[in-house]
This record gives C-alpha cells, structure tokens and sequence, in this order.
C-alpha cells in the first residue's frame, strides 16, 4: 500500500510549501482513489495468479476443479475455467482408459508384438513375443533383413515386410511386419512378427514326400510289378514258384509301410518341430515297458540286453509318444546292426541340468567318415545290409528332428570292431531352457 500513497504524499507536502493548500481536499480524494484502485488490481492479480495456477494444473491432470474468486466480474470466467477443467479430465480418463484397452488388446494377440523406440531400442514386447523368442528378442532385433525393413520403413514413412529365418535353438522362419513412426504409438517402430515355419514346413513336406517316396519306392514297387507279372504268366501254375514269390512280395510291401509310415512321421515332427514340448516323463517307466518288446528279436540273435536306470532319476520334460519313438529307433538299431551273441546296454543318468540316455553295442561299428552324415534321412553306410535288415534310411534322422524338437543334443560315437554308442540329453523337468541351446 506505501508504494501507491507515496506520490500522493510528495505532492501534498509540495503544495503546502508553495502554499497552495486549497488544492489538499482534492489530492486527498485523489489518494483515496489510487488505494482503492490499487487494492482492486491486488485482488484482480490474485485471482488471476489463481486462474493461471489452475489452469497450469490442466498439464499436470490435476483433478478438476472451479477456482475461487472474490470478484463477482470474474464469476463467469470462473465458471468457464471449471467447465473447462472438468473437460480436460474427462478426456484424459478415456484416454487412459483407451490406452488401457490398447495395451490388453496387443497384450492378448496370438503374434509376437515389438515397441522400438526412437533409437530402436526395445520398449515392450507383449506376452507372445516372450513367449516365442524370449531371451532371443536382441537377436531377432539384430537380423539384416529385419534391420533393412526397419530403415526402408523409417525413410519410406509406410508399412514394411520381410520375412527372416531364425537358426537357434531351431530353424524358424517369421514374417516381419515393420510399421514405421507414427502410424500406431507416437514416436515408436511396431514390429509384429508372425510364425510362418509350419507352413514352410508343410511346402517343404509336399516336395520332399513326392521327392523321396518316388526315389525310395520305385526299387520294391518294380519288384512286385515283376513278381505280379510272374505270377500271372510263366509261375501262374507253378504252386512253388508262388509260395517263394508271395513271400517276397510281402517283405517287400512291408518295407514299402515301414517307408510310408516312417516318411509320415518324419513329416509330422517337422511341421512341430518349432514348438517344444511342455509334458513330463518318467523314464524308468518308459524304458521298462519299451525293452521287453525287443526279446524275441534278442533271442533270435543270442544278444543280451542291460537296462540301468537309477532310482530318483528327474523326469524330463518331453512328448512320451515322440520320446518312445527316438528310444525305439535307437534300440531297434542296436539290435539290427549289433553282432550276433552281443551285448546291448541302456543306461539313464542324471548330469546337472540334464538327464542323459545312453543305447551301446559291441558290433561292428561306423566307420569315422560316416557319422557326421548319418543323420541325413536315406543316409546308408551299407545299403546292401541296411535293405536287407529292413532298415529304411530314416530313424536317425527321425531322432535327430524329435530331439531338435526337445531342444536337447543328439551324439553318435563309434570305433570300428568295439562298437556304436547313441546318447541323448534331454531337460530335466523344472529346469529353465538354455537360450544358447
């Protein structure tokens, strides 16, 4: 108040030196006025400093409200500010909760779904994505071709496509879809990354069948066309000739069932081979029940057949149906390819992490050159025998796939004249994947 009266004060005491005292009546009124209106421009900035202060908490979404005023004048510009702040949180709250909504949404989708920010870097990965990839988010974000759809999107301001191939821990292909800045989340790169290995898979599947089934198939379907043949003329009375030419006509129509049925279940674990399985299995189970089935076989061929199992072994984590497959293969092999009055033996062993199943013979063993191609499907060290034992070129590649699938590790060691020895490792149920498996 000092500093509005001040010059009204000077004044006064000016006039009243030079002796013009009738002039005090109206400085004084005058005075009067310059508090009044000074009092009136506090109150005014007060109000104003309020409005400011509200309106400053707009930015904030500070819960909406009127601000108070002491001046009837600004009652309507109160009011406004109310109305106005009252809109403001509205908007902001379905926002929110359209953001809310968006996050669920994206959260739930059945396709991996990637937020970059500006420099690429992860921001957040929805539940599939972790689900699919994992502790290999970094490295799916690293490949070229997904790297070069990210800069052509970026510079092109438009929807990019490239469909890449993951090797680890199991060749994977995935189509890439990169929306650039700015056409979903503000500032960001949307990724979504759809499995497209199944359908590589089944494309794959129908050229290799064709492929492989005319390839395998022509040698028994040219022996039974001959042998129909046969039968039908120089054989047609010939009871003998008939009886030695149906037994081979059915060796070689089971051989061509063990094929089919082996190029189908090849099929079949390949198109699944990308998803691990999540069931648990008791090996002490499986192996005592699967062993016995073989004593026929053991006892044509005088070989004997050790089974160790500890007890407490873990359960793996496995499909039991896949996992009864991969040991069959293995002891059918043994036992084809194992020598006469031989020994076979099974063991299964805790080893850290892992549960390893061992299947050893004493035959002839695998020269060194073969064993790195052994896992080829239709893959033979000695077709002759291999053909003639029933084999079909295709249960080792079988148990490479399945473990592949387990996500577990295959060997075969072998020393010619000491013997072949087939070990699988495969997870312990409870323990964590190895994402550098």
């Amino acid at each position: 108040m000092l500093f509005l009266a001040a010059p009204a004060l000077v004044i006064l005491a000016t006039l009243r030196a030079i002796g013009s005292l009738a002039w005090v009546p109206f400085l004084a009124a005058t005075g009067a006025l310059a508090i009044a209106a000074g009092i009136l421009a506090l109150v005014w900035r007060a109000d104003l400093e309020n409005f400011a202060a509200r309106l400053d908490q707009f930015e904030l979404a500070d819960t909406p409200g009127q601000p108070k005023t002491r001046l009837p004048l600004l009652a309507p510009l109160a009011d406004a500010v109310g109305r106005l702040s009252q809109r403001i949180a509205d908007i902001e709250a379905r926002l929110a909760e359209r953001r809310s909504t968006g996050e669920a949404i994206v959260e739930h989708l059945p396709d991996p779904v990637l937020v970059l920010d500006a420099e690429h870097r992860l921001r957040s990965a929805n539940k599939a994505a972790m689900s699919a990839f994992g502790d290999q988010v970094a490295a799916v974000l690293r490949h070229p071709d997904l790297r070069a759809a990210m800069a052509r999107a970026l510079a092109g301001g438009a929807s990019e496509a490239a469909e890449i191939s993951l090797p680890v821990p199991v060749e994977r292909t995935v189509q890439a879809t990169v929306l650039a800045p700015g056409r979903t989340v503000p500032g960001a790169t949307v990724l979504v990354l759809s499995d497209r290995t199944r359908e590589r898979a089944v494309e794959r599947m129908r050229a290799d069948f064709v492929a492989n089934a005319s390839h395998e198939l022509r040698t028994p379907l040219a022996s039974l066309i001959g042998f129909i043949e046969t039968l039908r003329g120089p054989a047609a009375d010939d009871p003998p000739a008939q009886r030695n030419f149906l037994g081979i006509m059915a060796r070689e129509a089971a051989r061509m069932q063990r094929l089919i049925d082996d190029l189908l279940s090849l099929s079949r674990i390949e198109l699944v081979e990308h998803q691990p399985p999540s069931g648990k299995v008791e090996l002490a189970d499986l192996l005592s029940g699967l062993v016995p089935g073989f004593a026929p076989r053991l006892a044509e061929r005088r070989m004997e057949m050790a089974l160790s199992v500890p007890a407490g072994l873990p359960q793996v984590t496995a499909d039991q149906d896949q996992l009864t497959q991969v040991l069959h293969n293995l002891i059918d092999n043994a036992v084809k390819y194992g020598r006469d009055g031989g020994r076979i033996e099974i063991r299964a062993e805790a080893r850290e992490r892992d549960v390893a199943i061992t299947v050893a013979d004493d035959g002839p063993g695998i020269p060194r050159q073969h064993l790195p191609r052994l896992t080829e499907r239709f893959y033979r060290v000695d077709k002759g025998r291999s053909r003639a034992v029933g084999g079909t070129g295709l249960g080792l590649a079988i148990v490479k796939h399945i473990v592949n699938r387990h996500r577990g590790r295959f060997t075969i060691e072998s020393t010619e004249g000491e013997g072949t020895t087939c070990r699988v490792w495969l997870r312990a149920a409870g323990e964590p994947e190895d994402p550098s498996a």
